[in-house]
């Protein structure tokens, strides 16, 4: 395992404050459960559909319709606890919470407040190599999502599309344990990475299947340690939250200026009125939205129309079987099996498929660190140059350990593979082939390289004196036999023989 220090939270200096201020951020992801239909209808969820086409009549909110639990989507909350190291409650229960919105025909939204199905766990974040932050996971709970109003498309009237209502989310709720833009930025990068991993939820921001609902407020040194040690919220300052963020830049934009907007008040005077507030991109400032809603203000109660949700510890366990190598462990093994540095490890990692087209790299070439740097600067370099995926790769995992392969086999230098990776990721084509019907093949041959060596010493007598002067000058006559053989010349080789005939 890598060998990580986990520091204390370092709190975000405020520049440009009277006074030292803290600050602490709290946050509620939303995320979209990846399943084909919703939490409690047969609807389905695929995004980009006709308005009003994805609806059931239990989502219509149609008389008389009663909510069938989805048994899937409660093994992908189960899964996300269990990936997230978390306490799995086999007892849950739902409740209504009710507030009316007109995309929200039920008139109230099928959630779980009082008996979460997921307790206590944690998100490890890397910030920097060896270094790292725990934030604890207060709680995840499944509820349905609702739907959307859509008021650009006539200017006097407002449109309806129910066709996320029912949705299943899961509702993942941190502890105030991040205390800066940076940090809750990574923290929500690295719980989106976990999900892939899991393939709990696809972490599609801008489809809006990952959403972040952040709580700010502001402190002065020493109110943190006060509620680490009696775990009354009184000593963190009032938050406001702000709903609905889907851009990691945008959470740490709308993050700083709330911090400010706060200080500001609080050094005037005034006093932070509990509040959710919106982020405006365009202008860079959070405006208010509605007064903070308490949980007696939605007049929660238990569904009558659904039993306590009673799951079976070998369920549980079969689940646990089942899960993927995750993130972490997946990058440790990397360091430890193939060598890799941490930050190559972890860029390997990154996602899941990246992580599947290396591990595939290195079965056929046997090679994992080469495997490494071809994926990440000559593939991964080549496709974020023209805004490609590794899915949409042209070159795939066995190609490129076919060049490789040819690269260990001293068939082809390094730059000559260059060329190669140029004409398969263009064209296609086996790389073996591909070389030896272009004569690519690397000279070897130590008597033909050194016919070119004596050629060259032979023409150039003045640079030869000047390199039996300073050795550093062997180079051009090593490029010059390169340019000579045009580039098939095995280095090593180049290098050996033009060190022995100017007896260096």
């Amino acid at each position: 395992m890598l060998d990580l220090s986990f520091e204390p939270p370092r709190p975000k200096v405020i520049a440009g404050a009277k006074h030292d201020w803290e600050l602490v951020i709290g946050m509620e992801i939303h995320a979209q459960i990846s399943s084909q239909s919703k939490l409690f209808s047969g609807a389905s969820t695929r995004f980009g559909a006709e308005p009003n086409s994805n609806v059931a009549f239990v989502d219509a909110a149609m008389p008389g319709m009663l909510p069938v639990i989805n048994e899937f989507c409660v093994e992908q909350a189960v899964r996300t606890g269990l990936g997230l190291k978390a306490q799995i409650n086999l007892k849950s229960a739902f409740d209504r919470k009710n507030y009316f919105y007109p995309d929200l025909p039920q008139g109230y939204q099928i959630s779980q407040l009082y008996h979460p199905i997921v307790g206590e766990g944690e998100v490890i974040v890397d910030m920097e190599p060896g270094i790292a932050r725990r934030v604890r996971i207060e709680r995840i709970h499944i509820e349905q999502d609702a739907g959307k109003s859509i008021h650009d498309m006539d200017p006097a009237m407002s449109f309806v599309d129910l066709n996320r209502t029912g949705v299943a989310l899961m509702e993942i709720v941190s502890r105030p344990d991040l205390r800066g833009p940076e940090e809750a930025a990574a923290y929500v990068a690295k719980l989106r990475q976990i999900l892939r991993y899991l393939g709990t939820c696809d972490g599609n921001m801008q489809n809006g299947n990952l959403r972040a609902d952040v709580n700010v407020s502001v402190c002065r040194p020493g109110a943190y340690e006060r509620y680490q040690e009696t775990q009354d919220f009184g000593h963190l300052g009032t938050r406001c939250e702000i709903k609905n963020m889907n851009s990691m830049r945008f959470i740490q934009a709308a993050i700083d200026f709330e911090a400010r907007r706060q200080i500001a008040i609080l050094e005037a005077g005034g006093t932070v009125d509990q509040e959710t507030r919106l982020y405006d991109p365009d202008k860079g400032e959070t405006r208010s939205m509605r007064s903070k809603e308490e949980a007696h203000d939605y007049r929660y109660f238990p569904d009558p129309d659904l039993l306590p949700l009673e799951i079976e510890q070998a369920w549980v366990d079969d689940i646990r079987a089942t899960l993927p190598e995750l993130p972490d462990a997946k990058k440790a093994r990397f360091v430890t099996e193939f060598g890799l540095s941490e930050y190559d490890a972890g860029v390997l990692t990154a996602e899941v498929v990246n992580a599947a087209y290396f591990e595939e790299v290195v079965t056929g070439c046997g090679d994992g660190k080469l495997a490494a740097n071809w994926v990440i600067n000559e593939l991964f370099g080549r496709l974020k140059k023209e805004g490609h995926e590794i899915t949409e790769s042209p070159v795939s995992p066995a190609q490129l350990a076919g060049i490789i392969t040819l690269i260990k086999s001293g068939d082809i230098s390094g730059k000559i593979a260059k060329d190669v990776f140029e004409i398969v990721y263009t064209d296609g084509g086996d790389p073996a082939q591909i070389v030896e019907a272009k004569g690519l093949k690397q000279v070897t041959d130590t008597g033909a390289i050194e016919a070119a060596v004596d050629e060259i010493i032979a023409a150039n007598p003045a640079q030869v004196e000047k390199a039996q002067q300073n050795p550093k000058l062997a180079g051009w006559f090593v490029g010059q036999v390169m340019k000579a053989t045009g580039g098939k010349a095995n280095p090593q080789a180049v290098n050996e023989i033009v060190t022995a005939k100017l007896g260096l």
